[in-house]
């Protein structure tokens, strides 16, 4: 099975669904994930009360692939901060930690979502993450009780903290995501955005970690970009195997 990651450059609209399609149609993964509120844009404050999805407009999309992709949801008068999943199955999840600190408001204009789950996929038990929930101890508690065979974090992350190799963000989210690949014995699917809004820069450098805690693949740094891996299942269920002889 071959999953891609899209890393786009949405624009701060509701009108991001072309980019979609196209990044799909490049694709020949049985599995294409986008960023955090690819749909909408990230620093989309109070245009949220018009711009928001309703979940039937998603229930309603159909792709030659499964696709992940975030869109700001409206349901029952709350708004949330999602990530769906469209393909054999339809699933919605929302965005847990709302940080509001620094340059980030998320907690001024979306509700909280109820709780980490787990549910069936053709990759086998799969989990959606939304960038700053797997920051959190009980997102980890989870993923070590939960076990996902994949792990899917969308990430709207700006950069911060240049230093001369890199960035001081890519280290910390490096270290998370090894983290989540060993605790799982799955792999990691790591899709950040990239472009500029509002004085923020978003760095990108989507990656792929397999369940040894090893990074496959890699995307650019501040660019679009489209990469692909195939999911070795042998090496999941051999790390899976170490875990249960760990216990």
């Amino acid at each position: 099975m071959k999953i891609a990651l899209a890393q786009i450059r949405p624009k701060l609209s509701p009108n991001n669904l072309d980019k979609h399609v196209e990044f799909i149609k490049k694709s020949s993964a049985d599995l294409i994930v986008f960023p955090e509120l690819s749909m909408n844009g990230y620093k989309i404050k109070d245009a949220l009360l018009e711009d928001a999805f309703e979940e039937d407009f998603f229930r309603n999309l159909s792709f030659d692939k499964d696709v992940v992709f975030g869109a700001a949801i409206k349901d029952k008068g709350k708004i949330f901060n999602s990530a769906i999943y469209v393909g054999d199955v339809f699933f919605r999840y929302d965005k847990v930690h709302l940080p509001t600190y620094g340059v980030f408001e998320e907690g001024r204009f979306f509700f909280r979502g109820s709780g980490f789950k787990s549910f069936e996929t053709k990759f086998g038990k799969t989990s959606i993450f939304i960038c700053e929930d797997v920051f959190s101890g009980d997102a980890m508690e989870f993923i070590s009780k939960e076990k996902p065979d994949l792990n899917i974090v969308i990430s709207a992350s700006p950069a911060r903290e240049f230093k001369n190799n890199g960035l001081l963000i890519e280290e910390q989210w490096n270290a998370i995501l090894k983290n989540i690949a060993i605790l799982s014995g799955g792999y990691v699917a790591f899709c950040n955005r990239v472009g500029f809004e509002d004085g923020l820069g978003f760095w990108g450098k989507s990656k792929i970690v397999n369940p040894k805690g090893e990074i496959e693949k890699e995307a650019k740094y501040f660019d679009e970009d489209l990469i692909e891996c195939e999911l070795n299942h042998k090496l999941t269920l051999t790390q899976k195997y170490f875990l249960r002889k760990g216990e």
